[in-house]
């Protein structure tokens, strides 16, 4: 048997592969001039941010409101694009768009460039209630979203027929176990606020009532006043006048202090419910990684649109408190509410589908 012969480069002659192995291992030194460079970039980098920020706003600003025009989150939207295109110098432009209890637009905006240009009018019920109530959400509320400030508290409020024999929240409720699984009470759908409430009420009373889902509070509301409808928990704004004009009666208010508008019903805390509060917030938000001066810089803006009297007093008629807190405590909020209603949802058994 022969032996395999061992290949030997010619004397004289040199191996291909030895000039590749000796090219691998040497590396040209790393000139300083390049590194210094390197380094002053990364120095830089804060510094053009901040250029960037300065120069904000330079062309008109989306504000993507996740629902129809005219209601109350809306109009809450416009009173305060209207001011804010004066601070900054700049159209705040309102974009509608509607659809999956404000899924879709607030989508839009989590996947939206990082600059400022694109903002979000973001409601609770879209951000730390629909991720419980969904199967799939198509955004993660606080990885997708860069918190800028809250807008504004709504106060809701429980109402009733005027032919419903009961003139307090401890007669509602003696009155809901006398006839268990008859009384029913309305809202302005299925997984919002007022529905969220409304359950978190019922676990910590034994209030006994059967949720019915409208389109909107407005609705719930005209059927309560044609006396087809005992209930309704529904944001202030949209009851206060069958409230003024006797069509229905004010049981409590859901607040931790009573309302300016109307400041003869009671809070449910004043009714025997401990620690009851549940308001439906609005709130300014950003796509996330939005660089922090401009965060700043509208956060800044918008709270002083908010101080501002005829601002305020365009909030007092849709029924809302003014904040305009820093992002910081308005990611904290969120947080609190996410884990909040998680509970409350899964108690109740609340789900939409996709």
């Amino acid at each position: 048997m022969q032996g395999t012969r061992r290949y030997e480069p010619a004397r004289g002659s040199r191996s291909d592969s030895a000039p590749l192995r000796r090219a691998a291992v040497r590396r040209p030194p790393m000139l300083p001039w390049v590194r210094w460079v390197g380094l002053a970039l990364l120095a830089l980098l804060p510094g053009l941010t901040a250029v960037r920020a300065q120069d904000y706003p330079n062309r008109s600003i989306r504000l993507v409101v996740p629902f129809a025009p005219g209601g109350v989150t809306d109009t809450s939207a416009r009173a305060v694009a209207d001011r804010l295109s004066v601070r900054l110098g700049q159209q705040v432009v309102i974009e509608n768009r509607p659809g999956a209890n404000g899924n879709i637009g607030s989508e839009q905006v989590a996947h939206a460039a990082p600059d400022g240009y694109t903002l979000l009018l973001g409601f609770d019920g879209t951000l730390v209630i629909n991720p419980h109530v969904y199967p799939r959400i198509p955004f993660d509320t606080l990885r997708d979203f860069a918190p800028i400030t809250k807008l504004g508290d709504a106060t809701l409020i429980l109402i009733t027929a005027t032919n419903v024999p009961a003139r307090n929240f401890r007669e509602l409720v003696a009155l809901s176990r006398a006839r268990p699984g008859t009384l029913s009470y309305g809202t302005s759908g299925t997984g919002s606020t007022p529905h969220a409430a409304g359950e978190l009420l019922k676990q910590q009373t034994g209030l006994d009532m059967v949720h019915v889902p409208y389109k909107g509070g407005g609705q719930a509301i005209g059927d309560l006043a044609g006396g087809q409808l005992p209930v309704v928990f529904t944001a202030i704004a949209t009851a206060q006048q069958f409230v003024k004009n006797g069509r229905a009666q004010a049981i409590a208010i859901a607040s931790t202090t009573r309302s300016s508008s109307l400041p003869d019903v009671p809070t449910l805390i004043e009714s025997g419910v401990p620690g009851f509060e549940a308001t439906s917030w609005v709130a300014l938000l950003a796509p996330p990684r939005t660089p922090r001066p401009i965060i700043e810089r509208l956060q800044r803006e918008t709270a002083l649109v908010l101080a501002e009297p005829d601002v305020r007093s365009r909030y007092a008629t849709l029924g809302i408190e003014p904040v305009g807190n820093s992002p910081e405590q308005f990611a904290e909020q969120m947080r609190a509410d996410l884990a909040r209603w998680s509970g409350v949802v899964k108690q109740a058994g609340i789900r939409l589908e996709n």
